[in-house]
């Protein structure tokens, strides 16, 4: 089976701060062969494909007052986009009796940007104490595997209702478990700025939260940094998520509530519409 999914992004510097240090990135995954030559009856680059195998969601949110924090989630989102490319084989063969390698997998793309993060700090001391949130959503029909490091956000809405998938890491979230802060308080504290894990700051501050849910036709996902949640409250992120037409009107309609709210930090969005899967079958192009 072939997972459809509709995909979009967009990132906005906001209304208050001066650079944009947010990144996002959504893409396709596919299964492709080009042939260079063979003695069997084909040209030359000759390209068959089996069609879209999966959809990748990244958002990364630069941690702010600290020096480099756009590098960092430059840094974060590329390595992850070249961990998940040379790992292509794996994704391709890999199956869902495999679950637990799918998602070790995952985490080694994050380890593989914290070593990234690290190694750039310590080559240039500018960058020493850089820092990036991190949310990656990869969708492989129905499944949907999520990684998460930090304070952006994963949503599944679901026949109007929407699941907030990822957990904070904030000192603010971490009280709310501990029973000591109510949500309500917690959203209104100074303690659900500070951060408990984060990647770029060595692995004793690494702790990386990994979820696997099932999809259905009709779900909608939403990747956000938190420039859009401390702005928006989740009613209307549901309400704008459920009526948009397009994943493309979604993120620009996101964008505009979180401006209209005042836009006090850079807003990132990535959108997935899930549509009904479809046989998978070769072509050639």
């Amino acid at each position: 089976m072939i997972t459809r999914a509709l995909v979009a992004g967009l990132s906005d510097v906001g209304r208050v701060r001066g650079a944009n240090e947010d990144q996002f990135l959504v893409a396709d995954l596919n299964r492709s062969m080009t042939i260079h030559g063979s003695s069997l009856p084909v040209d030359d680059e000759t390209q068959f494909y089996s069609g879209m195998i999966g959809q990748l969601l990244v958002v990364a949110d630069g941690i702010s007052g600290a020096p480099g924090a756009l590098v960092a989630s430059q840094i974060g989102v590329g390595a992850v986009a070249r961990y998940v490319l040379n790992a292509m084989p794996w994704f391709l063969s890999l199956n869902h009796d495999h679950d637990d390698d799918q998602e070790e997998e995952l985490l080694a793309a994050l380890l593989e940007v914290e070593s990234t993060i690290e190694a750039q700090a310590e080559s240039d001391p500018e960058f020493e104490g850089m820092g990036t949130t991190l949310t990656m959503a990869y969708i492989v029909w129905p499944r949907l595997y999520v990684v998460n490091v930090g304070d952006s956000r994963c949503y599944l809405l679901r026949d109007d209702v929407l699941e907030q998938v990822t957990h904070d890491q904030t000192a603010a979230a971490s009280l709310v478990e501990d029973g000591i802060l109510t949500p309500e308080q917690a959203a209104n504290s100074p303690l659900s700025r500070i951060l408990i894990s984060s990647i770029g700051h060595g692995l004793s501050n690494f702790h990386p939260d990994v979820y696997r849910t099932e999809l259905r036709a009709g779900d909608r996902i939403l990747l956000c940094t938190d420039g859009l949640t401390s702005m928006v409250d989740d009613p209307t992120i549901a309400r704008i998520l459920g009526n948009g037409d397009t994943p493309e009107h979604v993120c620009r309609a996101l964008v505009d509530e979180a401006n209209e709210a005042g836009g006090h930090d850079n807003i990132t969005v990535a959108v997935a519409f899930c549509l009904p899967p479809i046989e998978s079958g070769a072509h050639r192009g």
